[in-house]
């Protein structure tokens, strides 16, 4: 895997970015942010100048981007954030093959026992580690599992190419049984190691991750009982059945790939690496394309993984939400969600809702997801939200979700390889304009090719954003992670007034007085805040 470890930047001080900026990169960058640099005004003020002096070219603007604190990406996809050429190496180093008509990963049919072991493919398919030495077939597997150089053709759009890309690199078979091409035994802790060490690079400090954990055993009990209406029957058969058996397997992966993160990082030791600073936590995926017992199977489960281990601390639902079960199930899976809120109030829900365009479904399509979301699964975050407006009474619903305190994660980039929708078509400008809290997210940066600064430059240019309005989303997406605790400022999301107990404090001072450091213990949340 690639070394993406770098610098990563003290986040305690917005006039560091400045000074940053100032001392490094082109030479337009040095002279406009040293000048913007000085002058008047408090160390904002003179942030705010550099930044619009690095808006007058595409190069300063990134590395000012890349530079400033952007806290929480809270729309993350493991296995979408994982580069190409790491689950080629992954391949190569579990021996599998390449299938040369679908470009997809394949185990071995046999291996020979040889100075390093090779991997017997069959007719058709070669080791992966081919690839190394065929840069056609290197180039051929980047492309199949990333949008890169990607161009819509006959009959393979933009949505197509992105969600085929999965089954290509890594995606388990879900059903009653596991079976995955690539181990995330072997790799989850490299894996982590590749996003945190991403996200450090950039200056972030808090990642949600996505993750789907072995689910096999609850999947087949599922498929034993069958579905029935009743949940609250259904949710009895499935724990009768050992369901919570399921519990102590996710959380092993979660301690043997934090304990792998944690050596490649060297965290704890001198020479330990930026990512170490890098908090991460996990929302279980519930995947909802399959059938409704097992949708509900894993729903449950998701629940009752978030309530004993507080590393997953919340839900979602995922998989391409125009899919036909999904369409045709999307009531009832925002029915067991709230049924099950009910029982579990405390674990958090974040839910795909209105990832969808015009023409991509009937019209009829459009109407509601957002809101049975909102309202059916009482979800606190909605992710992508793209089709608000074609929802019945979007005015009233973006004035609810206002009210409400909803906050949509926005995925730019994503929204326009998969769906088309982008700049003035995007719902972005019209939740900020009704005061819809938004934040800035990834979605799936390694099959996009990119990254979080990416898509505050592509926020920044293609809407005209001041400083400001980005610093208002970087504390946005702090404010709605899931962390416990209670948060920093004493309103949501107005970040003028910090809670009683730091009201008094600076907020860089190098250390909180007594009363706010006792409140910042009590908060993970709020220490997670007060860090930015």
């Amino acid at each position: 895997m690639p070394n993406i470890k770098c610098f990563a930047m003290n986040r305690c001080c917005l006039i560091s970015v400045v000074l940053l900026l100032a001392s490094s990169g082109p030479v337009f960058a040095q002279t406009a942010a040293k000048k913007a640099a000085g002058g008047p005004g408090n160390p904002e003020q003179r942030a705010a100048r550099a930044y619009e002096a690095a808006l007058a070219n595409p190069a300063d603007l990134r590395a000012f981007l890349a530079r400033m604190p952007k806290g929480a990406d809270l729309h993350y996809h493991l296995s979408g954030g994982i580069y190409a050429e790491s689950w080629i190496q992954a391949a190569t180093e579990d021996g599998l093959c390449v299938d040369l008509a679908s470009l997809s990963f394949t185990k071995a049919q046999t291996t020979m026992q040889s100075a390093p072991p090779q991997p017997v493919c069959g007719d058709g398919k070669v080791p992966a580690a081919k690839a190394y030495s065929d840069q056609h077939l290197y180039d051929a597997l980047i492309d199949a599992f990333s949008m890169r150089g990607f161009v819509p053709s006959a009959g393979v759009s933009g949505h197509d190419h992105f969600f085929d890309a999965f089954c290509k690199f890594g995606c388990p078979r879900y059903s009653s049984e596991w079976v995955e091409p690539i181990s995330a035994h072997s790799h989850a802790g490299a894996w982590l190691d590749e996003v945190a060490s991403r996200a450090a690079a950039q200056n972030e400090q808090y990642l949600e991750l996505m993750e789907t954990p072995d689910f096999s055993h609850s999947a087949l009990i599922a498929q034993q009982i069958g579905w029935h209406d009743n949940l609250n029957q259904l949710r009895a058969d499935l724990l009768a059945r050992g369901l919570r058996d399921d519990i102590a397997v996710a959380r092993a992966a979660r301690d043997e790939a934090e304990v792998s993160r944690r050596k490649i990082e060297h965290c704890g030791e001198p020479e330990e690496a930026p990512a170490c600073k890098i908090t991460i936590r996990y929302l279980y995926q519930v995947l909802r394309g399959f059938p409704k017992e097992q949708v509900f199977a894993q729903t449950l489960l998701g629940f009752e993984a978030a309530s004993a281990d507080p590393r997953f601390v919340g839900i979602n639902y995922v998989m391409p939400e125009d899919g036909t079960t999904s369409m045709a199930d999307y009531a009832l899976h925002m029915k067991m969600v709230g049924f099950l809120h009910g029982l579990y109030p405390k674990v958090h829900i974040s839910l795909h809702a209105g990832e969808l365009a015009a023409g991509l479904v009937p019209p009829e399509g459009l109407c509601c997801h957002i809101r049975l979301a909102v309202e059916e699964a009482h979800a606190e975050r909605i992710g992508h939200g793209v089709d608000v407006m074609h929802e019945d009474r979007p005015y009233e619903l973006l004035k609810e979700m206002a009210a409400k305190h909803v906050m949509v994660e926005i995925n730019l980039t994503s929204n326009d390889v998969i769906l088309g929708v982008t700049g003035k078509d995007h719902p972005f400008p019209v939740y900020r304009r009704f005061g819809v809290p938004v934040a800035l997210s990834t979605d799936d940066e390694g099959v996009s090719r990119i990254d979080l600064t990416n898509e505050y430059v592509r926020a920044a240019e293609t809407y005209s954003l001041r400083y400001a309005d980005l610093k208002q989303m970087v504390r946005t997406g702090l404010e709605h992670n899931f962390l416990p605790g209670t948060s920093l400022w004493r309103e949501p999301d107005v970040f003028t007034r910090m809670a009683a107990a730091c009201a008094t404090d600076a907020p860089n001072a190098a250390k909180p007085s007594a009363p706010c450091a006792a409140f910042l213990k009590s908060s993970e949340k709020a220490q997670q805040q007060w860090e930015l």
